[in-house]
């Protein structure tokens, strides 16, 4: 396939499609399927994955058509619409940086977002509704002020790694103070709601993320181009017709958009984000963002870390999971470099 981008008015060709990308892609999408098809059929009741696809086809025993369609599925569909985001803006994010850290977990927008829930849990309080906005609007908050404070003549990536890593620690310190100074039932709440969990999940929380991402995900891939540009140097983007900056400022808003809407559905899952991009890159071989197979790294991870959480024998909410499989992923990648800068 052949594609034209546009990248501040001027025409850059696009290269083909590899063909190791697209198997790749359709690998991802298939592993995430699969692991949802287990995840529908692990319970009180386990259903075998192949009565499951039958209900999800329509067939099935109304029995099955209720647990599967009601209860099991829409916790299944907004893990892979939260890891989707995920793993889509932690790519936007390393690319920006030209950092394999610079994710939103260490950057700040997750801890932002989890700052913003937390003060509607502990301080103002209401329902479901009410703490997705307020996390939606402190990842906004942190995504701006984070920007602003990096921005010197421009963005640059160690700068905003460095800025969001700062931020982020401050408001962690934050965080920590509200939970302290909480009533027990409210600091249970809020300590549970900040592990991040699919608990629960319910049709609401997917329509709210699909139509979300019906937005956010064709604009993060739409700027692919203008990244990949992005990624040779200031110089030499601005040679092919990038506004620089415009670009690196869209980037940010789409980024911060998606682990935004992520983290008010499911809390703040830690290290999806953060994998997902350098996995993906691993297994494509390939140069630039990489912003599709990150997405669908991200589904497959999340979903697959959720189906381990609910066949251990103490049932564990998938942010500790994800958690726990990040800390070694972050270890191995650091051997990696260390090994490589020698």
């Amino acid at each position: 396939m052949n594609g034209t981008l546009r990248a501040g008015g001027t025409r850059v060709r696009g290269a083909r499609v590899p063909v190791r990308t697209l198997c790749v892609c359709l690998g991802l999408a298939a592993a995430a399927f699969g692991a949802a098809v287990l995840v529908i059929g692990t319970g009180d009741l386990p259903i075998p994955p192949a009565d499951v696809v039958r209900t999800l086809f329509g067939e099935g025993t109304q029995v099955h058509r209720f647990i599967v369609t009601e209860l099991r599925l829409p916790r299944a569909l907004t893990g892979i619409l939260v890891g989707l985001a995920l793993g889509l803006s932690g790519a936007v994010f390393q690319s920006l940086s030209r950092n394999p850290l610079g994710s939103p977990d260490l950057i700040g927008f997750t801890t932002g977002a989890a700052t913003g829930a937390l003060v509607q849990i502990l301080l103002v309080g209401g329902g479901t509704a009410a703490v997705a906005f307020s996390s939606v609007g402190g990842a906004a908050l942190t995504g701006t002020a984070v920007y602003l404070l990096a921005y010197r003549g421009g963005v640059h990536g160690n700068r905003l790694v460095l800025v969001g890593v700062g931020v982020a620690a401050m408001l962690e310190a934050f965080n920590s103070y509200l939970i302290t100074r909480a009533e027990l039932r409210e600091a249970y709440e809020a300590a549970f709601w900040l592990t991040g969990s699919l608990d629960g999940r319910d049709w609401d929380h997917v329509k709210a993320l699909g139509v979300a991402l019906a937005v956010l995900v064709p604009f993060a891939l739409a700027l692919g181009g203008r990244l990949r540009m992005v990624e040779l140097g200031d110089d030499v983007a601005r040679s092919l017709g990038v506004r620089v900056e415009q670009s690196r400022g869209l980037a940010v808003a789409g980024g911060v958009g998606l682990v935004a809407v992520a983290t008010a559905a499911a809390g703040p899952v830690a290290f999806v984000a953060l994998a997902a991009p350098q996995l993906a890159r691993r297994l494509t071989r390939g140069s630039g963002p990489q912003l599709l197979p990150s997405a669908l790294m991200g589904a497959a991870l999340l979903v697959v870390s959720d189906l381990v959480a609910l066949r251990l024998p103490v049932r564990l909410p998938v942010g500790v999971v994800t958690s726990v499989l990040g800390g070694v992923y972050l270890v191995w990648l650091l051997g990696i470099e260390g090994r490589r800068g020698r």
